[in-house]
């Protein structure tokens, strides 16, 4: 019997779906994610929105997580979250980020580098009041990426705050908010028959865009 790593290296995908050549690029690296997520979401690819965040601890070591893009535009790309959270305290420290999104049903990857900032606190409070009223008083109640003694805990406090706001307007919660990342650097990767993929990178140099193909 074959051993689990043995069945992970005999894993082979043959991509072949589509080509991505010069004749397919765009000035404006912008306009061009927003293109391919766009054929994502067409696709019905799986969660189009979820990217890899990845931030540098105070020791200099990476950390990762997977988090939901909830806006694109010439600014940047933003999300949400708990500003006390391991993220939230990582990007408090080190500004350095790098996004992934990967869309396996297209043999597509993008990868952004940049830094990131907060949102104001009224563009953190627009989001804030589209999102359904559980996920409202979840931000509340989670004291998110702290260590805690059950989910018993966790619900108690759910539906305390859920009695606390009942029938009113849920305000925004003081250490929950937006970033914005703002990139310097993109790469769009399609997959390729034989691994020799198309990858081209953008590069940020006096507010114009380097455009290079890159080896597979």
């Amino acid at each position: 019997m074959r051993s689990i790593s043995e069945k992970i290296a005999n894993l082979r995908v043959e991509y072949s779906l589509k080509a991505f050549d010069e004749s397919q690029l765009v000035q404006n690296p912008f306009s061009l994610f927003k293109i391919w997520i766009e054929e994502a979401i067409i696709a019905e690819v799986n969660e189009p929105n979820a990217m890899t965040l990845a931030t540098v601890k105070e020791d200099g070591s990476p950390s990762a997580r997977i988090v939901l893009l909830k806006g694109v535009d010439e600014r940047g790309f933003s999300f949400y979250t708990n500003y006390k959270s391991s993220k939230g305290n990582e990007l408090a420290q080190n500004n350095k980020v790098a996004l992934v999104f990967c869309w396996l049903e297209l043999q597509r990857q993008v990868r952004i580098e940049g830094t990131v900032e907060k949102l104001s606190n009224e563009e953190s409070l627009q989001y804030f009041q589209t999102r359904p009223l559980s996920s409202q008083i979840g931000a509340f109640a989670s004291p998110q990426s702290q260590l805690i003694k059950s989910r018993a805990q966790l619900e108690d406090k759910f539906k305390e705050i859920e009695a606390k706001f009942a029938n009113q307007t849920i305000p925004l919660p003081p250490n929950w908010g937006g970033f914005l990342v703002k990139p310097h650097k993109f790469e769009f990767w399609q997959g390729r028959k034989s691994r020799l993929h198309d990858r081209f990178l953008f590069e940020s140099n006096n507010n114009n865009w380097e455009i290079n193909r890159l080896a597979p």
